[in-house]
């Protein structure tokens, strides 16, 4: 017996909680626009548009990578221009 209020299966992943973190972690702007994409998951399958439900469930995928690809970068690029000064304040 299916699920009434699911005729078409379950939604794909909606990634809003990822994109929630991605959004206080790494990117804000990037982890805002993860977060307006992953939104519209659920509500595209619900009106029965399964492949704007997957296409939005993809992009929300993608900034969220890009998110922490990004917030990994600054962090690395912190740490080591942390290191460089500190160093560089030791010679003097």
């Amino acid at each position: 017996m299916e699920n009434q209020n699911q005729p078409y299966g379950p939604p794909p992943k909606t990634w809003l909680v990822e994109s929630i973190l991605v959004t206080f972690l790494c990117c804000q702007i990037f982890g805002i626009i993860a977060i307006i994409y992953s939104s519209k998951v659920e509500s595209r399958h619900r009106v029965g548009d399964i492949q704007g439900a997957i296409q939005a469930s993809d992009t929300a995928k993608k900034w969220v990578i890009a998110a922490a690809l990004t917030g990994v970068v600054v962090i690395g690029l912190c740490f080591v221009f942390g290191v460089f000064a500190a160093v560089m304040d030791g010679l003097h």
